[in-house]
């Protein structure tokens, strides 16, 4: 990987993703339904698309095999948000979120043996530094209050894990055949689209959040200043993966939990816990060697 692009847009995904993180309970202590959370993310990829729309000069690839790829990584990411709220409210979040994290395990698998990708002894080295961070850092400590319902959400997590694992290949594998920027705006077009189904999936709750609420575009607006630092960190994710190594992108890609919790540590100062401390020092060696 001699162009060293990579390396920026993805930091740039990890810091945004990272404050995306520190402030999405804001969303949560004001009653936002998750699905009308999910209406506001696809609505904020909007001016990011529009930006990648400029970037490109105006360039649209929507010729059949760049909209197949292009639906393809936007459904798989957006359709494995939906199920994730489904999941959410059917199984514990402590359980349901360290099991998605993994999630890279699968981007690295399909791209060493598809694409052929290999990386050097440092870079191995982080990789696998980088899984036991991401795992330590979406940890969670404390007692769960939601109930658990059956096992359908351990279904649900498994094709959740399973969608996000196989759209950070075809990310990089898109890139392969058409420009970021097409990617991008097709992964935009497809979150709109399933804006329909968020609605239907809760719609008394949504309907009720609208109607009884009467701060709901304050909290809409907030809602949205917060969802957009994650459609930006998207937006450099497929620039990352343009120029970079899925099997270095992708664990990399995992470790905006630790620029959450420093930020939770100063601005809200919420003290980590030793599994996040841990996972914030495994974080630290895992960029410097995957940047080797």
């Amino acid at each position: 990987m001699k162009n060293r692009l990579w390396l920026l847009f993805i930091l740039i995904t990890v810091v945004t993703w990272g404050v995306w993180g520190a402030f999405s309970g804001y969303q949560i202590q004001n009653g936002i339904p998750d699905t009308i959370v999910y209406i506001v993310w696809a609505l904020s990829m909007i001016p990011c698309a529009i930006a990648a729309l400029v970037i490109n000069k105006g360039k649209f690839m929507c010729d059949k095999k760049s909209a197949l790829l292009g639906c393809t990584v936007g459904l798989l990411g957006a359709g494995g948000q939906l199920v994730l709220f489904k999941a959410l409210t059917l199984g514990p979040s402590y359980i349901i979120y360290p099991f998605i994290s993994m999630s890279p395990v699968i981007v690295i698998t399909l791209a060493a043996v598809f694409l052929k990708e290999k990386a050097t002894k440092w870079q191995m080295a982080g990789i696998a530094v980088a899984l036991v961070a991401i795992l330590l850092l979406s940890l969670e400590t404390g007692q769960e209050g939601s109930p658990v319902s059956g096992w359908l959400w351990i279904v649900l997590a498994v094709l959740v894990l399973l969608a996000w694992g196989v759209q950070g290949f075809f990310m990089k594998f898109a890139n392969n055949h058409m420009d970021a920027e097409s990617i991008f705006i097709w992964m935009a077009l497809t979150g709109v689209l399933l804006i329909p189904v968020a609605w239907y999936m809760n719609k008394d709750g949504n309907t009720q959040f609208f109607t009884e609420n009467p701060e709901v575009m304050s909290q809409f607006w907030a809602s949205f200043g917060i969802q957009i630092l994650n459609s930006i960190g998207a937006l450099t994710l497929v620039y990352a993966y343009r120029y970079g190594k899925a099997v270095i992108v992708s664990p990399m890609e995992g470790l905006s939990p630790m620029v959450t919790v420093l930020l939770s540590l100063i601005i809200l100062q919420v003290i980590p816990n030793p599994l996040q401390i841990a996972g914030i020092c495994c974080a630290a060696f895992a960029m410097y060697a995957l940047s080797k």
